[in-house]
C-alpha cells in the first residue's frame, strides 16, 4: 500500500461499523479511507509526506450527513438579523436597532428565528408593534419555521399588501377588523411579495418559492450569489457536515455549487432536488430527470424531486385529519388535491426520481401514503426509498403503511417542542392531547420497523450536528406515561451518518469509517461518550474532511 496522505491517530473512532465499531485510528489515501485499525497499523503507513493528526483522545466519526436544509437560503441568513431567543419588546427592539445601526440605508431588513410569542406570551405581533421598533423602514420578521412572518406597515405597504390580495389554498395575508393587514404572513405567497424587495433574497429562495429559475443575473450577482452559496457550504463545514441533502433547488443552484467545485472551492457533497409546485404541469417532471442526467457525480448530484404537501402546525397550515385542538372547526388545507399528487407521485416514480415530501399534519402524511401507494400500484414495487419529512403527527394506521412501503421517515431531533429550540407552546395546544401519542413518534415508528434520517432543516433550527444529538439522546416528554422517544447515541450518531447515506443510497460508500469508502471524516473537540448527554451540543468540530480534503479546521 501507498504511504498514506492523512493519518487521524490517538482517537476514540466510532467507525458506525458494524463489523469493526470502534478503533484508535484512521488512514486516507487520495479520496478513500485506506485503512481504519490501532495506532501503530495506521502510523506504519506514514510516509515522510503524510500529515499526522492528533486527535488526543477525541471522537472520530465519518463525516456528518445532514439530510433536510436549505443551504441557499442559510447562507444569505448568516447575514440577517438573528433573533433566536431573543423575547420581549425591550429585547427584540434593542437587537433590531442595533441591527440597523450596521447597516444604514432603505432597504428591507430581514430578521430570523422570531419566535411566535417574541413580544408576549398572550398577544400576536402585529404590524404596528413592529412600527414602534422601526417605522421608516421595510422590516420582515420570520417564524423559526419560516412558513409565517411578520411585516411592519413600510413594508406592506412597499410590497402593496397592505390592503391584501388573493393568495392561494394554505396562505394567508391575516387582515385586520380595520380592513387592513394585521402585519401576520402566513406561507410563501402571502410574505414573498415582503420578500421580494430584497433582489438578492428572490434569487436566493426562488428554488424554494417556486423551484423556477432567477432572470439572467449579471456577472456580478452571479458572482455574489456564489458567494453566498459558499458562505453556506463552509458553515455547514465548520459543523463536521461532509453531505447534505438540499430541501429545495432549481439548475441555478446546481450550477453554483459546480462553479465552486469547477473553480476549486469544493466544500461538501451536495444532493439539490427539483421543487415541484402545485402550478407546474405534470410535464415539467422532465426538468428533474434533466438535471438527474446532469448532475450525478459523488460530489454534486440530483435525482430527486420535492414538494410540500402542507404548512406548519403553529400557523394552522398543517393539514390534520381532524380539527384543531384550539381552534374547533379548522383542520388546515393540503396544498394538492389528492388525484393531483397522486399522478405526480407516479409519473416521478416511474421517470426513476426518489420523491421528498413536506408533511405535517396526519392528513397530510396520509395523503403523501396514498401516493406513493398508487406509484406501486402503476409502476410496480422497487427500492424507490421515497420520503417524507417531518411527520410531525401520524395517525396510528397509516405507520405499518410507512414500513410496507419503504418509506423513509425524515425527522428532525431539533423540533420536537421542549427538545431543542422550540418552545412547548402553542404547537402542544394545537395538537392537543389526545392527538400526542402520535406526535414526533420517532420511536414508535421505529418499534414497527419503520428507519429514520435525522437532519436540522437549517436554517429553521441549528444545523448543528451535535446539538441535534443532544436533542435526540434527551428529548424530554410532555406528559408522564407517554412514550419515551429518546434515541439511544448509537441511533442518534446513524441518523446523521450511515442513515442518511442510505437514504441516497451511497450507503456502500459512505456514512462508515471502512476501507475503501469515501474520506469523509469529522473530530470532535471531545470525547462524546465520556460527555454528559445535556452537554453533548457543547460539542465542537476540530477537524472537517471531505473527499480527502480538509475543508474545516478549528
Amino acid at each position: 500500500m501507498n504511504n498514506a496522505d492523512l493519518v487521524i491517530v490517538n482517537g476514540r473512532v466510532r467507525t458506525v461499523d458494524p463489523s469493526k465499531p470502534f478503533a484508535e485510528a484512521v488512514a486516507i489515501l487520495g479520496n478513500r479511507i485506506a485503512a481504519v485499525g490501532d495506532n501503530a497499523e495506521i502510523l506504519a503507513l506514514k510516509g515522510s509526506a503524510t500529515r499526522v493528526f492528533d486527535a488526543a483522545g477525541r471522537t472520530v466519526l465519518p463525516g456528518f450527513v445532514e439530510s433536510h436544509l436549505h443551504v441557499f437560503p442559510g447562507g444569505l441568513e448568516l447575514d440577517h438579523c438573528d433573533l433566536s431567543g431573543v423575547r420581549g419588546v425591550f429585547a427584540v427592539s434593542e437587537k433590531i436597532r442595533g441591527y440597523v445601526a450596521t447597516r444604514p440605508g432603505s432597504d428591507l431588513v430581514i430578521g430570523q428565528a422570531a419566535d411566535y410569542t417574541m413580544l408576549s406570551d398572550q398577544a400576536i405581533t402585529t404590524r404596528q408593534d413592529l412600527d414602534a421598533i422601526l417605522p421608516d423602514r421595510p422590516l420582515l420578521l420570520f417564524a423559526p419555521d419560516h412558513h409565517t412572518a411578520w411585516a411592519n406597515t413600510a413594508a406592506l405597504a412597499a410590497a402593496g399588501i397592505l390592503h391584501g390580495k388573493p393568495v392561494g389554498v394554505g396562505n394567508e395575508i391575516v387582515m385586520a377588523p380595520d380592513g387592513t393587514a394585521s402585519g401576520e404572513l402566513r406561507e410563501g405567497e402571502a410574505f414573498g411579495p415582503v420578500l421580494a424587495l430584497s433582489k438578492v433574497g428572490t434569487r436566493v429562495r426562488q428554488g424554494l418559492t417556486n423551484g423556477g429559475e432567477p432572470e439572467p443575473p449579471t456577472p456580478e450577482e452571479r458572482a455574489a450569489d456564489r458567494a453566498v452559496m459558499k458562505r453556506g457550504l463552509e458553515h455547514l463545514a465548520r459543523h463536521g457536515i461532509t453531505s447534505f441533502h438540499n430541501m429545495d433547488g432549481n439548475f441555478y443552484q446546481l450550477e453554483l455549487i459546480d462553479e465552486l467545485i469547477e473553480a476549486g472551492d469544493f466544500i461538501c457533497r451536495a444532493r439539490v432536488p427539483m421543487h415541484f409546485v402545485d402550478a407546474m404541469p405534470i410535464e415539467a417532471l422532465e426538468k428533474a430527470s434533466a438535471m438527474t442526467a446532469r448532475y450525478d457525480s459523488d460530489r454534486l448530484r440530483s435525482g430527486f424531486v420535492k414538494l410540500f404537501m402542507d404548512g406548519v402546525i403553529d400557523s394552522g397550515t398543517a393539514a390534520m385529519l381532524e380539527d384543531y385542538a384550539d381552534r374547533p372547526g379548522w383542520r388546515g388545507d393540503p396544498l394538492f388535491t389528492a388525484e393531483r399528487f397522486n399522478a405526480i407521485a407516479t409519473e416521478a416514480d416511474r421517470r426513476g426520481l426518489q420523491i421528498a415530501v413536506h408533511a405535517i399534519g396526519d392528513r397530510a402524511v396520509r395523503m403523501v401514503l396514498d401516493g406513493y401507494e398508487a406509484a406501486r400500484k402503476a409502476n410496480g414495487v422497487r427500492d424507490s426509498r421515497h420520503r417524507i419529512e417531518h411527520i410531525e403527527v401520524i395517525h396510528p394506521d397509516d405507520i405499518p403503511r410507512l414500513v410496507d412501503y419503504g418509506v423513509m421517515a425524515s425527522m428532525q431531533p431539533p423540533h420536537p417542542p421542549g427538545a431543542g429550540n422550540f418552545p412547548l407552546e402553542p404547537t402542544v395546544s394545537k395538537i392537543g392531547e389526545h392527538r400526542w401519542p402520535w406526535a414526533y413518534a420517532w420511536n414508535t415508528i421505529r418499534d414497527a420497523g419503520g428507519r429514520l434520517v435525522f437532519a436540522s432543516d437549517w436554517p429553521v433550527s441549528p444545523v448543528s450536528v451535535t446539538e441535534g444529538i443532544q436533542a435526540a439522546v434527551t428529548r424530554p416528554s410532555w406528559k408522564e406515561g407517554l412514550r419515551d422517544h429518546r434515541q439511544t447515541l448509537d441511533q442518534a450518531i446513524a441518523g446523521y451518518t450511515i442513515d442518511g447515506a442510505y437514504t441516497e443510497f451511497m450507503e456502500d460508500r459512505k456514512g462508515m469509517l471502512k476501507p475503501g469508502y469515501l474520506a469523509d471524516v469529522v473530530v470532535l473537540s471531545g470525547d462524546i461518550d465520556a460527555t454528559p448527554p445535556q452537554e453533548i451540543g457543547g460539542l465542537q468540530v476540530a477537524l472537517t474532511v471531505c473527499d480527502g480534503i480538509v475543508t474545516w479546521e478549528g
